[in-house]
């Protein structure tokens, strides 16, 4: 199974919503594919860029 992260989601694991994140990740685990759609990268980075958050920035681009 796939799964497309929107903004909402992709935010909140950036601000270290720990018990998300390990949703995530236990679907990973599971052999699940996470995807992020083009649209929500650049809504993300963008924002990241305009409040110039380098540290959650870098964090994003790995």
């Amino acid at each position: 199974m796939s799964y497309i992260l929107d903004t909402n989601i992709i935010t909140a694991i950036l601000k270290d919503n720990r018990k998300l994140l390990r949703k995530v990740q236990r679907e990973q685990f599971r052999g699940n594919v996470i995807f992020i759609n083009c649209i929500s990268y650049y809504e993300i980075k963008r924002g990241l860029i305009a409040i110039n958050a380098l540290k959650k920035l870098n964090k994003f681009e790995l």
